[in-house]
């Protein structure tokens, strides 16, 4: 996979540098409200060292997303062929799986996580090669649930890995584009 940097309506989205960003993101990753992303209890070295394995992996890419010049998220990209989802769905050429958390912030801004996720789906399909984006949220994480759908993920079926019970998603270039009312 490849890394980029592109921008689009304020936001920006760069490779995660897991020697310079974990300091940044180990609040995130811990905080409460980041309860889905299983790392509640993560040292920073922890988080580092996540951080470095996903850096050194052919088929995983984390990023970090800037809203108006202030870093605001955190993405992952991933192949589900390769990882996360092997043997729990027959996967397609151009299957590209997506995680996705929000900074957590003092003063919620409405709308700005459906911002992030927009913004988060036009840079996987800005890469002509993804067909179709999957998602295995916790099934229990219904916010994330509707946001998804807020961008065209059509829940396929609940599937048990080690780690979760997961809402197995997915969404493709077509569902995207007629749920936000743009094309990429």
């Amino acid at each position: 996979m490849s890394r980029t940097t592109t921008s689009s309506g304020g936001v920006q989205i760069r490779p995660l540098n897991p020697l310079k960003d974990t300091e940044l993101i180990h609040p995130w990753v811990t905080h409460p409200k980041a309860a889905f992303w299983m790392m509640q209890d993560a040292k920073l070295q922890d988080v580092e060292r996540e951080y470095m394995a996903i850096a050194a992996h052919p088929h995983h890419d984390a990023f970090i997303g800037l809203v108006d010049g202030e870093p605001a998220f955190l993405m992952e990209r991933y192949d589900p062929s390769k990882l996360e989802l092997v043997g729990l769905y027959e996967p397609r050429p151009g299957d590209v799986g997506m995680h996705f958390l929000v900074a957590p912030s003092d003063t919620p801004v409405h709308g700005f996580t459906r911002r992030v996720i927009t913004a988060v789906m036009a840079e996987l399909f800005a890469d002509p090669a993804t067909a179709r984006v999957v998602v295995e949220p916790d099934v229990r994480n219904k916010a994330v649930h509707a946001l998804n759908e807020a961008v065209g993920f059509v829940p396929e079926r609940e599937i048990q890995k080690p780690e979760k019970k997961a809402l197995l998603s997915f969404c493709t270039r077509a569902q995207f584009e007629t749920a936000v009312g743009a094309s990429i």
